[in-house]
């Protein structure tokens, strides 16, 4: 009996004994390398490069982790001392990646990886290089010969999408709308920018109906007793109305031209200190119609880099380096304070104060505007609070909404470092800004309502023609979300790194920056458009020239925040003192001035300030200068040439 369980243990043993020689002899064989995987980008640009990655799979498609040998690589190389070189490296468990990988050649590139008689191919597409700068490139000149911001957009968009899809052009123009627009909207934060924007322009909309926004005007223009006094009332109102640029320009021409009139101010300096207080205000605030639209940019150009720092935090850190609309602000200021005045606007002024003529002879004055009608008539009674609240409501939400979403993220990493910049880097501004609109527009129709200002149809009315204001925002948003990712699947940033390697210097950049993006706004007439074309250019373009020649991070910050700031100012330059910009022509009208007048003397003080803004901020700050003392050194250098340059104007007072 014994002896039987004896021989059937033993043949029970011999059975496991070969089968597990025969298991393992299996896994010998799967582990056998079989083939290589080769991965790539749907197309390349020649001579730019990308990341290849190779892996060595078996025969069940796994990886072979204990592959280390160095294959043949053909069809892509490296570039060393200005030479091509084949790859020649080992596998490491399995994987081979290459991050500088190129192609010498446009057209199909075949890349061949051999090994003990193992081939493996991919076809790979390989499109020229100056093909990548084409779409931002007919978005520019289209804007400058037609003048029409969407449809400059919407080609370049179709050009790259032609480039991307393999010179589709039919399915090119279907591609703008199903691939490129459906994944610019395809993410959070883009919806909840354009939901704050419509909510924020709903508000204002209410506000304005109300007599709210009206009623803050009325209010500041109580101080205005001499020309001095009507120069700098207009300057404080363009703060009080910071919301809306279109809003400032309308209510401050309009109401404030009867009073500068009997003052004697001439209606060319009224129209200039209107235009400069509109988009200038407005771009710089925390909180505005234009908030969300730069908002969106800043945050598309940031994941395009790979950008961890929220897009709103770093907003509120390029609104020291925006020296043009600072420094043009100041200029009014300071004009007025000095009573002073050089170039054209000299003799107009001293024309209104010594003949009383506020337009010069044969002025062609241009007509008001059904808006400007709307805000300032009306049986509505114009109170202040009915403006004042819903504003301060929005402010007051959206900075507790920061300090709440930014408390709350700190505690869940663990991170008790509750310092304000802290609190803010780590808030979600995009909700903070969500809460404190939707509260904004609450706010202001309950006012309405309780008041009997408004009934609930109006207050309604009231409510989706502000929307209504903000769509066309919003459809140049979307669009500027999508030349981006055009910009980004072409490796447009990559093409003029290479291009500009050796020849500019990064610290140049938010200078030249500012310059090209002035140059399109005048001719455009369009600060946002130009926005939407330039950001997502140069925030790629400055992170990849820093990292070519080893900035470290507060370098990298640095140049982010100043080539940033440079396309939003040089984008208000445009809107400011352009002649077929909205809000100089707005300017115009409100003030009842005449057009070319408007901008021929308005045109010397806009230079002036953006000489002395890249001459004193843009260039040294890039080098690492103090930014708070570029701003000193502007405000004085600008003080001294209005006292120095400028001739006196005799004061009038009634």
């Amino acid at each position: 009996m014994r002896l039987c369980f004896k021989l059937i243990f033993i043949n029970f043993l011999f059975i496991i004994i070969l089968s597990s020689v025969a298991f393992s002899k299996d896994i010998g064989q799967n582990k056998e390398l079989s083939h290589f995987e080769i991965i790539t980008p749907p197309f390349v640009l020649k001579g730019i490069s990308f990341r290849l990655e190779i892996v060595a799979r078996d025969s069940e498609n796994r990886i072979l982790t204990d592959y280390n040998k160095k294959p043949e690589i053909f069809g892509v190389y490296l570039k060393e001392n200005g030479k091509l070189i084949t790859i020649n490296k080992t596998f490491e468990n399995g994987k081979l990646i290459v991050e500088n990988a190129l192609v010498n050649k446009v057209g199909t590139v075949l890349i061949k990886v051999k090994d003990n008689g193992i081939v493996s191919q991919k076809k790979l597409r390989s499109i020229p290089g100056i093909l990548s700068i084409l779409p931002p490139l007919l978005a520019i000149v289209l804007a400058l010969l037609i003048r029409e911001v969407t449809i400059s957009l919407f080609a370049g968009i179709w050009l790259g999408a032609i480039f991307i899809f393999d010179y589709d052009i039919i399915g090119g123009i279907f591609r703008v709308v199903d691939y490129f627009a459906v994944k610019a909207l395809n993410s959070p934060s883009h919806i909840q920018i354009i939901i704050f924007t419509v909510l924020f322009g709903g508000m204002v909309g209410i506000i304005s109906r109300n007599g709210g926004t009206l009623g803050i005007a009325y209010f500041i223009t109580r101080f205005a007793r001499t020309s001095r006094g009507g120069q700098i009332a207009s300057w404080l109102l363009s703060f009080v109305l910071f919301f809306d640029d279109y809003s400032n320009v309308l209510i401050r021409g309009n109401l404030m031209r009867p009073i500068t009139d009997r003052l004697r101010v001439s209606r060319e300096k009224l129209s200039f200190i209107v235009d400069a207080g509109a988009a200038t205000v407005a771009s710089i605030f925390v909180i505005s119609t234009w908030i969300g639209y730069e908002i969106g940019l800043i945050e598309s150009g940031l994941k395009a880099i790979g950008w961890e720092e929220n897009a709103y935090s770093v907003f509120i850190k390029t609104i020291p380096y925006r020296f043009y609309p600072i420094f043009a602000l100041f200029l009014v200021f300071i004009i007025a304070v000095l009573n002073r005045d050089f170039g054209p606007m000299l003799h107009a002024e001293r024309r209104a104060r010594k003949e009383g003529k506020v337009i010069r002879d044969g002025a062609q004055l241009l007509q008001k505007l059904e808006e400007a009608e709307e805000f300032l008539s009306g049986d509505k009674p114009a109170r202040w609070i009915n403006g004042l609240i819903p504003i301060l409501v929005v402010i007051l939400v959206a900075l507790f909404g920061l300090y709440y979403t930014g408390k709350q993220s700190l505690i869940a990493d663990n991170n008790f470092n509750f310092t304000i910049e802290n609190i803010i880097s780590h808030s979600d501004s995009y909700k903070a800004l969500l809460w404190a609109s939707f509260a904004g527009c609450l706010i202001a129709a309950l006012m309405s309502l309780f008041q009997k200002l408004l009934n609930l149809r109006e207050t309604i009315e009231a409510w989706f023609n502000g929307i209504k204001s903000m769509l066309l925002a919003v459809l140049i948003l979307i669009l500027a979300w999508s030349i981006s990712l055009v910009t980004v699947e072409l490796h447009t940033a990559d093409y003029l790194v290479q291009i500009l390697r050796g020849s500019l210097h990064p610290e140049w950049l938010p200078a030249l920056t500012f310059i090209v993006s002035a140059i399109i706004s005048f001719a455009t007439g369009t600060s946002w458009g130009t926005m939407a074309i330039i950001m997502p250019l140069v925030i790629p373009l400055s992170y990849s020239l820093g990292i070519d020649v080893g900035f470290d991070k507060i370098h990298l910050e640095l140049l982010l925040y100043g080539v940033i700031s440079s396309v939003l100012a040089g984008a208000v330059f445009g809107d400011h003192c352009s002649p077929i910009s909205d809000t100089t022509i707005l300017s115009s009208m409100s003030s009842s001035c005449d057009h070319i007048d408007h901008v021929r003397t308005q045109l010397p003080y806009a230079i002036l300030a953006a000489v002395i803004g890249v001459l004193v901020g843009d260039i040294p700050t890039a080098y690492g200068f103090p930014v708070w003392l570029s701003i000193i050194i502007g405000f004085s250098l600008l003080t001294l040439f209005v006292y120095f340059i400028g001739k006196k104007v005799q004061n009038f007072k009634i």
